[in-house]
């Protein structure tokens, strides 16, 4: 058996070692359910930012996505979050919303990043070197962080 990806910064040395200075995770939230927009996030974080327990939202508590929500917001070089509507998703497909989410959380950050890790098998239409991950968001501490940010706040769109 296969042993399972552990998160790390792996993915974020071998893109400083290409010459990137400012990466940025990316990972979207919503494209299982039936229902809702779906949500994405862009987070650069700073070189070998710290934060316990951090890792694919899927597989931490309420309580602690909640809590690395909080940190991340607090160390983050920038982060931004953007949403597609559920009318946007039936007119384009559930796919394209959400590299459009995606693309519109990464339009957000300042500074622009240079290069993008992003969660899944695409990459999106945007001027900088991007690499697409299956499963990154259980392998890269930037795609976690997206990952984190973007399931707390569709989350409390749901609720609201």
């Amino acid at each position: 058996m296969a042993k399972a990806p552990e998160c790390g910064w792996t993915l974020e040395e071998a893109a400083r070692r290409r010459g990137a200075l400012r990466i940025a995770g990316l990972d979207e939230v919503g494209r299982g359910p039936l229902f809702g927009p779906v949500v994405a996030a862009a987070v650069i974080l700073p070189i070998g930012c710290r934060l316990q327990g951090l890792t694919d939202s899927k597989k931490l508590s309420a309580k602690k996505r909640t809590e690395l929500d909080a940190a991340i917001r607090l160390n983050a070089v920038a982060f931004a979050i953007a949403e597609v509507d559920a009318e946007t998703i039936d007119r384009i497909n559930i796919r394209q919303a959400s590299l459009l989410a995606m693309r519109r959380a990464v339009e957000q950050l300042a500074p622009s990043p240079d290069f993008l890790l992003i969660d899944g098998r695409d990459t999106i239409n945007w001027d900088c070197s991007q690499q697409a991950v299956v499963r990154g968001d259980a392998t890269s501490f930037s795609i976690a962080a997206a990952s984190v940010l973007a399931k707390v706040y569709r989350d409390r769109l749901l609720v609201e």
